[in-house]
């Protein structure tokens, strides 16, 4: 995990391999106990009392409630950006039609599969600045997306290419929510027409070079 962007959530990273060991139980009781009770009931007791760390180690850790959820946000960002990553250089998709098949398909699947993630995939509500204190959530995600997938479109940041997958990633998030409100597995169609919305917008804004 990247220290500077979880800046403000964290009091310190384990270096031990003991303490690497609790920081990651806590991470995964607290996941556990979000799909178990929700995020508004999540409380730092029981996820030290679930992870079978003392409380005063959780707080070695963390500041509050708020420094766990934003250090596994931060953990499920990176997860997420590598398991794209990996898509990536496997696949070599030659245009935005394939990055965003990939993208979507890979949170489609952490969704189904990864605890704790429908509740807090890379934020949470009322935490707009977990990720980033400078940046509200989405436009961190978005950031990170850019410079990931910029290898394969050939384009360079610009003012106009960080609007739109700004754009993008905003109608994904309301849309992928919507498919999972709808269906505990996510909608297949709403998935499908979450790709199509996608591959209309980014295909007609960004032009990679050449075109």
């Amino acid at each position: 995990m990247n220290q500077d962007r979880t800046a403000g959530t964290l009091r310190r990273l384990p270096v031990q391999k003991r303490s690497a060991e609790r920081f990651e139980r806590l991470l995964e009781a607290c996941a556990e106990l979000l799909d178990e009770v929700g995020y508004s009931a999540l409380t730092t007791k029981e996820v030290a009392r679930r992870a079978e760390v003392p409380i005063g180690t959780l707080y070695q850790f963390f500041s509050d409630r708020e420094g766990l959820i934003g250090a596994l946000a931060a953990r499920n960002l990176e997860t997420f950006l590598e398991r794209v990553a990996a898509r990536l250089e496997h696949e070599k998709p030659e245009d935005i039609s394939g990055i965003v098949d990939v993208t979507v398909d890979e949170f489609v699947t952490m969704r189904r599969t990864i605890t704790g993630f429908g509740v807090v995939d890379f934020g949470a509500a009322g935490q707009d600045h977990i990720l980033e204190p400078a940046l509200d959530n989405n436009t961190a995600v978005a950031e990170r997306l850019r410079a990931l997938t910029a290898t394969v479109t050939g384009v360079q940041g610009n003012a106009e290419l960080e609007i739109a997958v700004r754009v993008a990633l905003e109608c994904a998030d309301s849309v992928l929510k919507l498919a999972f409100r709808t269906d505990p597995q996510g909608d297949s169609q709403l998935i499908a027409e979450c790709k199509r919305v996608l591959d209309s917008y980014l295909n007609d804004r960004i032009r990679p070079p050449g075109n």
